[in-house]
């Protein structure tokens, strides 16, 4: 069932059509909208769906639309208005699946370290200086990043340490892969 999007066309007038917009901001604006309004929702539920996310979904819908807005002027060029969200909409979740993927396997890797390390012997040189290492690293990370860090490793997630630090849940990933990555750099020099 088609939906009405306030541009005076519905979605099924709109879905696979190529788009030609007037010269004029309004109705870049109005077409814009109108995109918008027939596109967010299927987008939203594909992205949820293969994202398992309902936050991140949301953060990758707005990032479509955001490239969008940001290339309206050229939206002429767009043979199929649909294909193309659709196909950076799909990009965009192959992006942040690979990357929790990573962040995952860096996360487990770490943990796996850390756990041989001191399973050996707490109390041994080695086991200390380890640790010595790891607090140093977790130190010299920026004030932010290292917020962000030691809240992470206390069990919150990304949404939590946003509200708790104010900060949008997309500085909250980059500053814990960041972190994560100073981290495995100092610890894999530990093992060299």
């Amino acid at each position: 069932m088609a939906t009405s999007n306030g541009s005076g066309m519905d979605g099924d007038q709109l879905k696979g059509k190529s788009t030609k917009p007037c010269v004029g901001d309004d109705s870049l604006r109005l077409q814009f909208n109108a995109i918008f309004h027939t596109y967010e929702q299927p987008l939203f539920r594909l992205a949820a769906n293969l994202c398992k996310d309902e936050d991140m979904a949301r953060d990758i819908v707005h990032d479509v639309f955001l490239k969008l807005w940001e290339i309206r002027q050229q939206l002429h060029q767009i043979e199929s208005i649909e294909a193309f969200l659709y196909t950076l909409t799909r990009n965009k979740i192959m992006d942040y699946l690979r990357k929790v993927a990573s962040d995952a396997r860096l996360k487990q890797a770490i943990w796996e370290s850390m756990q041989e390390v001191l399973h050996a012997d707490s109390n041994t040189m080695e086991a200390k200086e380890f640790r010595d290492i790891l607090n140093g690293a977790i130190d010299q990370l920026p004030a932010q990043r290292k917020a962000v860090y030691l809240l992470r490793d206390a069990g919150y997630n990304y949404n939590e340490i946003s509200d708790r630090l104010n900060i949008s849940r997309h500085t909250v990933k980059n500053q814990v892969s960041a972190a994560l990555k100073t981290i495995r750099k100092a610890i894999g020099n530990f093992f060299n």
